[in-house]
């Protein structure tokens, strides 16, 4: 089992940034792709951003190219998503969420990930 637990999230005003933090431990945790989701109130949840076991593969949603980044640190098991230019429609809960394999043909599925983190709110102001 892989316990994941997400963490920076906050209220900001519009423009700002924020870095999300997600910490994954456990006795399956290994070679796991890696994903970020969201979710408004009253909406489905959203796939964001994902992230290959090697770092080397990414993928995002066409909403956050070019103001968000997907990183992660294996030496800490860690995933980041690092949001700049944010916007009030970016308010939601953020989910991490891992793969078994090292990466996914369908990585914005979120049917592709087995474990799932609590979620971190993020509200951005206008």
């Amino acid at each position: 089992q892989v316990q994941l637990q997400e963490s920076g999230g906050g209220l900001v005003q519009a423009g700002a940034s924020l870095r999300l933090s997600c910490a994954a431990s456990g006795r399956s945790f290994g070679v796991n792709a890696m994903a970020w989701f969201r979710q408004a109130p009253g909406k489905e949840r959203d796939f964001v951003a994902a992230i290959s076991w090697s770092g080397l593969r990414t993928y995002y949603a066409d909403f956050v190219k070019g103001r968000f980044t997907i990183s992660r640190d294996n030496a800490v098991n860690t995933v980041y998503l690092q949001m700049n230019s944010l916007k009030p429609e970016d308010t939601a809960v953020y989910y991490c969420a891992a793969n078994q394999a090292s990466w996914s043909s369908r990585p914005h599925l979120a049917s592709e990930y087995e474990n799932w983190g609590q979620g971190t709110q993020v509200t951005v102001s206008s």
